[in-house]
């Protein structure tokens, strides 16, 4: 789902709605068959001039954006059970992927859980004001809980690189 800015919208009011059009179409080939959907909730990479601009709740976080996840839960309805929810950590403290992909962080944690979706949140109507607050109030304490097992996660490393001593480097 291509998500458009509120100021390309204003230039170009023809793209409305065509996100959403997109994903009823990407839905509706899916039902037939397995399909593994994507879904980078918080819609953008973090850092904390972001986080700051959002003001955002959480202490590790962005806000979630709803939307998207909520539209294919509706239209998967039953054909969608489980959400497997990654959460990535960069314990040295890195504010991009770049660095990591160069070779400058050496440590990622990659924490994957598989989640039961709730059958009252599948095949619902996404307009819906009812569902829509019910959606949020679950995406919302799932964050928390993501950003409670970040903040736990730096701690442990934290702990782990203050008693440590590096190894020998097998180059010297």
């Amino acid at each position: 789902m291509k998500r458009y800015s509120a100021e390309l919208l204003k230039r170009k009011p023809h793209l409305r709605g065509k996100d959403i059009e997109a994903t009823r179409k990407a839905c509706a080939k899916f039902k037939d068959r397995p399909a593994s959907i994507m879904n980078f909730v918080e819609g953008t990479r973090f850092s904390r001039r972001k986080q700051a601009a959002q003001k955002s709740p959480y202490r590790h976080l962005l806000k979630p954006r709803s939307g998207g996840v909520s539209y294919v839960l509706s239209m998967m309805g039953e054909n969608m059970r489980n959400l497997i929810d990654v959460t990535i950590i960069y314990p040295d403290g890195v504010e991009n992927a770049w660095p990591f992909f160069c070779s400058a962080k050496s440590r990622i944690l990659v924490r994957i859980e598989v989640l039961p979706i709730d059958p009252s949140l599948r095949g619902q109507d996404p307009d819906d004001a009812e569902y829509r607050s019910r959606f949020n109030r679950w995406l919302n304490d799932l964050w928390e809980k993501k950003d409670h097992t970040i903040a736990q996660e730096l701690e442990r490393a934290s702990a782990q690189n203050a008693g440590r001593i590096a190894p020998p480097s097998i180059f010297e």
